[in-house]
Formats: C-alpha cells, sequence, structure tokens
C-alpha cells in the first residue's frame, strides 16, 4: 500500500515478493503515477489494487496494470482467494460494519495496523516510507498469519 512513486522501495519490494514466491500481491491504493506501475514489472505474480485519493490518471494507471496483467479496481474491491472471502480497500471506511468477511485490507494511514480475528483487519503500513517506517506485510492465507517486513 501506498507506495507513493517511490521507485526504489518498489523494486526492493518486488525483489522480496519474487524470493518468498507469493501467489498474489494485494496493493491498497496510491501507486500515485503510471511510471509507479510499471516497476511492478518484474512481478512473478498477479497484482490486484485499488486506486487511492493519490491516484491521479486512473485511465492511464489501469492501462499500464492491465499490460502487465494486473488489475486496479475502484475502492471497495471484494475479492476471493480460496475459501476466503476479503475486501481490499484503501481508506478504512466501514471496517467496524465488514463482519461478513476473513481478511478486510485498507492502506491510506501510512500505519502498519494487524488486528486479528474474524475479519482479520491488515493496513501493511506505508511502503514508500514518506510518514513512517517502510513495511508490508505477507500473509499466509491458509493459516492467516502475517509476517511483517521492513524496506
Amino acid at each position: 500500500s501506498d507506495t507513493h512513486d517511490r521507485l526504489d522501495r518498489i523494486e526492493k519490494a518486488v525483489s522480496i515478493f519474487n524470493k518468498k514466491g507469493i501467489d498474489l500481491l494485494l496493493h491498497a491504493g496510491d501507486f500515485v503515477s503510471p511510471f509507479a506501475v510499471k516497476r511492478f514489472n518484474d512481478l512473478q505474480t498477479k497484482l490486484i489494487g485499488v486506486y487511492g485519493n493519490n491516484d491521479g490518471d486512473k485511465l492511464l494507471l489501469s492501462k499500464v496494470a492491465a499490460g502487465l496483467g494486473f488489475e486496479i479496481y475502484r475502492s471497495p474491491y471484494e475479492f476471493r482467494i480460496g475459501n476466503r472471502k476479503g475486501v481490499l480497500m484503501h481508506e478504512p471506511l466501514f471496517l467496524s460494519s465488514l463482519r461478513d468477511y476473513d481478511l478486510l485490507v485498507y492502506g491510506h494511514t501510512h500505519n502498519l495496523d494487524i488486528r486479528g480475528g474474524v475479519p482479520l483487519v491488515i493496513n501493511p503500513g506505508d511502503a514508500s516510507g514518506w510518514l513512517a517506517r517502510a513495511t508490508f506485510v505477507i500473509l499466509d492465507i491458509d493459516s492467516m498469519q502475517t509476517e511483517i517486513f521492513n524496506l
């Protein structure tokens, strides 16, 4: 989430994602510029994201993402991973009312936030490092266990 055009951080994160062999990358918004999406081109898995409040040219962001085989949606976006149902959003709207899901992923605040239970709530933090330490989270969808990474 919240990569905010930090190309060096995007490249470092992609390298870690590839080494870890993740099956899916969820991005909770604020790529910011289409050229930033291009830095995910070495990602060896699918990316699903939502637009954030700082994502300006949504049409071009979508075109660039689609050219890489990625998908970016309006927030909130409902998804399924195996038997898990989740919502991906940028701003943490209505978190307390979304109880029929296994997983809620949000961004926007730039603050790492993991709340156990059902649903599991994750804000992976600020991958750009602009407002806080640069972090992301990897989730094992079967065990619902999280691992925090610093960039």
